[in-house]
């Protein structure tokens, strides 16, 4: 596993950060492929201390934060929450067997805003980026959008291998898009 640790607004402390390599390992347990780990430690106005992390295995991506007044604790907080979300990850794909093979790659473009004013004839293109789209139930779309922390998902329907999105609704609940043949 390998963990990089920043510090942000605060000066660099090695008990800390071992504290943080030391700590950090035992969430491995869920997960076999190499893994690597960006930890993101800050203060701010001296009381509340945030801890950050971000896990990226092979096919996943998962996110937690702890803020509290102490930092070790907000460690502690931030790998509770990686724990709880790693088990429920593992558990999940237990019940689930992916199908290999059948992934495809998706083109997400991001457009300048000023592009899409009547001024401009034509949008401008300030961002464009290529991802696989693997096969997964709806189920584990929405469990991986909550892991990525995201507002939708882009996946293949695994029985159907149509392109489909979920997302996020406003009121908290799903929405789920499956194109029309």
């Amino acid at each position: 596993m390998r963990i990089n640790v920043t510090f942000r607004h605060m000066e660099t402390s090695e008990p800390v950060r071992n504290y943080v390599e030391e700590k950090l390992p035992k969430v491995k347990k869920y997960i076999e492929e190499p893994v690597e780990a960006q930890v993101v430690l800050s203060v701010e106005k001296k009381i509340r201390h945030k801890a950050e992390a971000t896990l990226a295995a092979k096919g996943i991506i998962i996110k937690a934060s702890e803020e509290t007044s102490d930092m070790y604790a907000a460690i502690d907080g931030m790998l509770d929450k990686l724990d709880r979300q790693l088990k429920r990850y593992k558990d999940k794909i237990k019940k689930h067997k992916p199908l290999s093979g059948r992934e495809r790659r998706v083109e997400k473009t991001v457009y300048t805003a000023e592009s899409i004013d009547e001024a401009h004839a034509e949008p401008s293109i300030i961002k464009t980026d290529s991802f696989q789209v693997k096969p997964m139930s709806v189920d584990e779309a929405v469990m991986q959008m909550d892991l990525l922390e995201k507002e939708f998902l882009v996946f293949t329907d695994d029985s159907s291998e149509e392109i489909n999105v979920v997302y996020r609704r406003k009121d908290g609940n799903y929405g789920l898009i499956v194109p029309r043949s």
